[in-house]
């Protein structure tokens, strides 16, 4: 009996916010998602752990060339702590490795969590996708083996207490690029003199992307082919946020052929008081990609948008 043809994969572009269920990783959701949409091209922004649900965007076609964006965008989570149990991996998917007595008032929490506010120190997890001599972390961690690491320096923004019901603390936190959730919630136990694992973890913002607008696997698979295409983002919404620069059509085309455009000289207004990344659409408000700005008004083509 032949086998069903393969279906031909079809060029996809946009971003989709997916809200990732538990149980699955990063790449499991990401194929899923990429073989319901048909799509060649996917990427993700940023992994989440297999435990954790809420925001992973993920990127088809023309939007994989700027999803740097959102993996050095902040992150916001909320999380759940359960004090007095510690885990290999600072997660429910580890061993327990201690369970202690717990006794503090929600007083002390409030101390505590305001240490961790600002700027602070992380050491990495070894349960980690973290790479040491082209090996992750957690493989060596499986085979039982503890390796040395460097703390890394990472930004809590916004850190607030949700609730407190005795053993368990919820959190909100907006971080920077980089900040383990598990790691704090194990360094926020460690304070407080009693031990703590991350029990649930979502995410509920990625730069000025939010949960809200996000859509399930299941939802996604329930709609019509066309449908899916249509709950995809444009290609510049991950640029938003950034300063643009609008040129008109003589000198899109040239910025397309990838030459760099001196806009004082061309007449073209841009932000005198600004120099680095920017977003360059055309006078018909279509995105043609980024540039670098130099302090003399130098546009560098960075990355394009196919024609």
């Amino acid at each position: 009996m032949s086998q069903p043809a393969k279906r031909k994969r079809v060029p996809v572009h946009g971003v989709l916010l997916l809200d990732k269920p538990e149980g699955i990783s990063s790449a499991q959701a990401l194929a899923k998602a990429k073989w319901l949409l048909n799509a060649e091209k996917a990427g993700h922004t940023g992994t989440l752990d297999p435990f954790a649900t809420g925001l992973l965007p993920l990127c088809f076609g023309e939007a994989t060339k700027f999803s740097s964006d959102l993996l050095d965008a902040d992150k916001t989570y909320e999380a759940t702590i359960r004090l007095g149990v510690t885990t290999t991996t600072g997660d429910p998917e580890g061993e327990v490795l201690e369970t202690r007595e717990v006794d503090v008032q929600r007083t002390q929490i409030e101390s505590v969590l305001d240490k961790f506010r600002g700027p602070i120190d992380q050491i990495p997890p070894m349960y980690s996708a973290l790479k040491r001599d082209g090996k992750p972390l957690y493989a060596y961690a499986r085979e039982g083996k503890t390796l040395e690491r460097d703390a890394r320096a990472v930004t809590i923004h916004e850190l607030e207490l949700v609730s407190f019901a005795s053993p368990d603390i919820q959190i909100r936190v907006r971080c920077s690029k980089g900040t383990y959730v598990r790691v704090l919630g194990e360094d926020i136990g460690r304070a407080l003199g009693c031990g703590a694992h991350l029990v649930a973890l979502r995410r509920i913002g990625t730069g000025n992307l939010s949960i809200a607008d996000g859509l399930t696997l299941a939802a996604l698979e329930a709609l019509s082919d066309a449908d899916r295409k249509n709950t995809l983002l444009l290609v510049d919404r991950l640029l938003s946020e950034l300063v643009t620069v609008v040129l008109p059509s003589a000198l899109a085309s040239r910025f397309r052929q990838g030459q760099r455009i001196a806009l004082q000289r061309e007449g073209i207004d841009f932000p005198a008081d600004y120099c680095g990344r920017i977003r360059v659409i055309d006078d018909c408000q279509a995105l043609l990609g980024v540039a670098q700005l130099s302090p003399e008004g130098v546009l560098q083509p960075e990355r394009l948008i196919s024609n």
